[in-house]
């Protein structure tokens, strides 16, 4: 499979194109240096797109949904200007995002939405980040590392010479302390992943060692969580809320909530990226109102296309859809340390009580796959494929709700969720009164959702970016102490399967572990997990790009870096 892989959805009307579908697939591989062995039969029965096999009515299915499937049978994916030979400088990219609150700040230990995440890395830089054509981890401020030691020692060597935006040369000092921020008693999501260091030093100016409390296969990822941005540091400290970074962007103006403005680096240590003069992030939460803006050309691209309004969009002139597969999914998180969903008769038949299939139908429009109640995705190494799938079941909905003497629950969601969160619980409470199980929605307003519902309310909606790793996934929300465990949920069997997981090398032994910890999850955890979405967005047909990355929405976050106007 080409995991997280895309390819722009465009609407084309030629009645000869059927037979061409081997030569598009062919010249797709091409590009991406990949081969395939499938003769034209096999390619015209099941084209390979998105990052994952799907049939071919499936793919007719899923692009009528949307909206961008002509009449004929001649729709086809192509390339379009996603694919461009080089970039371009110049011009300002505007971007309309489905995300920003008035309590969005530069500190990186609270970045808790999209809009944050962007901003993020536009502005600033990490160790390491994923590479958008292969989904590896691969060195960004760091120049290599290695790991010794049972994977107890990683040393990061850092890339020499590169300047933040006040003209300070990045050493050894500020990465130190950039972590730091993070760790100990910080409130930041980032501490739970660092809480296994038990020291760091430098050796050298440009050189970091890790010493970890037990091995860790997989801490290149750790240490390039996106809160685990790289600042200039003072006296031993960061000041977390100067926007200063590395990155390819220099803060102009920020206003929470609002808006985000950055210019050119002209000193980017990057060669080849960051190619407008500026680049602006508008939050537009409403899903109408930013799919407007990008059609009455008030923006250059939007995330979270409302997926029941994407047919009117495709119609206009100039758009291209695009849709790339990978970690994200959406949630239903509970508090497991409040009544009555601290018990686990009430958490069974609540995820009884659900037609998954009719919410990726309904909700996602056939953009994304069916979830089994635990974060890891299909794409990762160590999915769970042979757990059986948690299907819709009312009466075992029921004989779990009559053990814990009925379940009355109130649901608060918000399109700031997910988009379509909203008609997901009503759906939800219609699924659960066949089994007897009172669900009330309680829609809640948009601004302030990630600081006033999500893990504060006892259930509400949620989405999950996911991560490239399962350690590094369940270490950030389902570790007993994690800053972001936002259904409060502890198990000591799964906290001790994390550390002998985290530490095991043999890839045998290390899927059993996370296999068994999929399980526990699904059968004892705190949350909902309905779905799995593909990141579906647009452009104007003015954006060009590479090969985009599928760890976060738009190209991984980093589309201000990697794209350009054709």
């Amino acid at each position: 499979m080409l995991e997280g892989k895309i390819l722009a959805i465009r609407l084309i009307h030629d009645e000869q194109i059927q037979n061409k579908i081997s030569l598009i697939i062919y010249l797709f591989n091409l590009y991406t240096k990949r081969r395939i062995s499938m003769n034209k039969k096999q390619i015209n029965e099941k084209p390979l797109i998105l990052g994952r096999d799907i049939s071919r009515r499936d793919f007719i299915k899923g692009s009528a949904a949307l909206g961008i499937a002509g009449t004929t049978a001649g729709t086809l994916l192509t390339t379009g200007n996603a694919f461009a030979a080089e970039g371009k400088r110049g011009g300002r990219l505007r971007s309309g995002i489905a995300h920003g609150s008035t309590t969005d700040s530069l500190d990186p230990a609270t970045y808790e939405n999209n809009f944050a995440v962007q901003m993020n890395f536009s502005i600033q830089n990490h160790l390491g980040e994923v590479d958008a054509a292969t989904g590896t981890m691969v060195p960004e401020l760091a120049e290599s590392w290695e790991a010794t030691n049972g994977a107890k020692t990683w040393i990061f060597n850092l890339r020499q010479g590169v300047e933040f935006h006040n003209g300070k040369t990045m050493n050894a000092d500020d990465v130190i302390a950039s972590f730091q921020h993070h760790m100990g008693e910080s409130a930041s999501p980032a501490r739970s992943l660092l809480d296994q260091v038990s020291s760091l030093r430098k050796d050298g100016d440009n050189r970091v060692i890790f010493e970890l409390s037990a091995g860790n296969a997989d801490f290149n990822f750790v240490a390039s969580d996106y809160h685990i941005a790289i600042k200039p540091s003072k006296d031993g400290k960061i000041n977390p809320t100067d926007g200063i970074g590395t990155g390819g962007y220099v803060l102009k103006e920020f206003e929470p909530g609002v808006r985000f403005l950055a210019e050119r680096n002209a000193n980017y240590f990057k060669s080849g990226k960051a190619w407008f003069d500026e680049i602006e992030m508008i939050s537009i939460i409403d899903p109408a109102a930013r799919q407007n803006a990008l059609a009455t050309g008030e923006v250059d691209t939007i995330d979270r296309i409302d997926l029941k309004t994407a047919h009117l969009l495709a119609r206009q002139s100039g758009v291209t859809i695009e849709e790339v597969t990978g970690t994200k999914h959406y949630t239903f998180p509970m508090r497991t340390d409040t009544a009555p969903h601290n018990d686990n008769n009430v958490r069974l038949a609540l995820k009884y009580a659900l037609k998954r299939d009719e919410l990726v139908e309904k909700v996602l429009y056939g953009h994304g796959t069916v979830g089994n109640d635990h974060p890891i995705a299909p794409s990762n190494q160590y999915h769970a494929s042979s757990l059986p799938q948690r299907e819709y079941d009312p009466d075992k909905a029921r004989f779990y709700a009559e053990k814990a003497g009925g379940v009355k629950v109130q649901l608060s969601a918000a399109d700031a969720a997910f988009p379509g969160a909203v008609d997901a619980a009503v759906l939800y409470q219609e699924h659960a009164a066949a089994a007897g199980i009172d669900i009330e929605v309680i829609r809640e307003p948009n601004d302030g959702y990630w600081s006033n519902v999500w893990m504060a309310k006892p259930w509400g909606a949620c989405y999950w970016g996911g991560r490239p790793t399962e350690d590094w996934m369940f270490t950030t929300a389902y570790k007993g102490d994690a800053s972001w465990n936002d259904t409060k949920w502890k198990n000591d069997r799964f906290d001790e399967l994390l550390l002998l997981g985290r530490a095991e090398t043999n890839p045998d032994t290390r899927r059993a572990i996370y296999y068994e910890m999929q399980q526990i999850v699904s059968d004892d955890g705190g949350v909902v997990v309905p779905m799995f979405a593909n990141y579906v967005f647009a452009t104007t047909d003015k954006v060009a790009h590479g090969p985009m990355a599928g760890n976060w929405d738009m190209d991984g976050g980093k589309y201000f870096e990697r794209w350009w106007f054709a």
